[in-house]
């Protein structure tokens, strides 16, 4: 899961903005800089969404780099949660209700799958059954 950033260049240095998550900014000295910033604020942005019953927008698909623009990779553990939101609020799924529908034995477990996680195979497996909608090359 990558997400684009529209880069900046000022006299000391870059400053990017994310076209798909208002509010999503950093800058650096470089644009190596800029980009190592920019996975920590990407990151730290979906790890943390809003309580909000509205997914996190995702990245749109039509966008591609080029000297105005960036991609940066999501880490996949908080990209796999991303996506479980999304699969979630668009099934009209509360998280008590997907826990269920996944056999999850605690509330508490199916929130940690939508903050950042590394779900077992088989979880994985029971996940792609009841959201056939997440695409596992997503998060990678």
């Amino acid at each position: 899961m990558k997400y684009h950033f529209e880069v900046h260049a000022e006299e000391t240095g870059y400053w990017a903005e994310c076209l798909e998550l208002p509010g999503c900014v950093s800058q650096g000295d470089t644009r190596d800089e800029l980009a190592e910033n920019l996975r920590e604020a990407v990151g730290l942005y979906l790890e943390e969404p809003p309580e909000s019953p509205l997914p996190v927008p995702l990245p749109n698909p039509k966008l591609s780099s080029n000297d105005h623009y960036l991609k940066i990779e999501v880490d996949p553990e908080i990209a796999f949660g991303v996506l479980l939101r999304a699969a979630r609020l668009d099934s009209h799924l509360t998280q008590k209700q997907a826990a269920e529908r996944l056999g999850m034995k605690s509330l508490y477990s199916y929130q940690r799958l939508e903050k950042r996680s590394n779900p077992t195979l088989s979880l994985i497996k029971r996940i792609q059954a009841v959201f056939p909608q997440i695409r596992l090359e997503q998060v990678l």
